[in-house]
């Protein structure tokens, strides 16, 4: 087949905008040696997988690291290609054979050079998993600005305190200070009197003596 200007080909001239998963894959239908196993459809808008066991173990191997036909459908999916559902595969009618057919907008027979608008899909669960982590992230954010702002609420409030202790402490030490004055103020007049009463008895025993 007469390849298309801009091809990337077998040689791998444009593979370096197109992931090695596809230009393996074009070159595995492009291959007429394993068409019995795999090959492009009669419209040559998708390709055709045949005996997935024998494709798995024979062809496989040769152009990826693995033999497993689940890992390589996989891949596909991951490449937004999907399974062509005829009426046979419907299960309306039993298939001759095992035919698995595959497709995707840009991976059409002569047209290589459409290769690279093919992209891996990005997974929805990890993009819901990081919006998740972004809302998380966020409450968590708002959360340590709330406690913040109520630590500072607290530290302003034991500030008021401490300086209305203060206050109060030095109240306390004025009172306790004003007591002591007036108890030595009283011990005093108490003193007093008692020699004044002193000093009238021991007049009044003189004056008896006296008489």
């Amino acid at each position: 087949m007469q390849e298309s200007p801009g091809s990337i080909g077998v040689d791998g001239g444009y593979a370096s905008n197109v992931p090695a998963f596809l230009t393996k894959l074009w070159t595995l239908v492009e291959d007429p040696d394993t068409n019995h196993l795999i090959c492009w459809s009669a419209t040559g808008t998708s390709f055709h997988v045949f005996d997935q066991g024998r494709f798995a173990k024979e062809v496989l191997p040769k152009y990826f690291k693995h033999n497993n036909m689940a890992s390589f459908v996989r891949q596909l999916n991951m490449y937004g290609f999907r399974k062509v559902v005829n009426i046979e595969q419907s299960g309306l009618v039993k298939p001759e054979r095992d035919d698995t057919e595959f497709q995707h907008l840009y991976f059409l027979q002569g047209h290589e050079h459409l290769l690279e608008h093919i992209k891996r899909k990005v997974s929805i669960v990890k993009s819901e998993e990081t919006k998740v982590r972004q809302e998380d992230l966020s409450k968590l954010l708002y959360e340590v600005q709330v406690l913040r702002s109520q630590q500072e609420n607290m530290e302003c409030q034991m500030q008021d305190m401490k300086q209305q202790n203060e206050v109060l402490w030095r109240e306390v030490v004025s009172l306790r200070q004003n007591h002591t004055q007036q108890q030595k103020v009283m011990n005093k007049l108490i003193q007093f009197l008692f020699s004044q009463m002193q000093s009238n008895t021991t007049s009044t025993v003189g004056m008896k003596r006296k008489l």
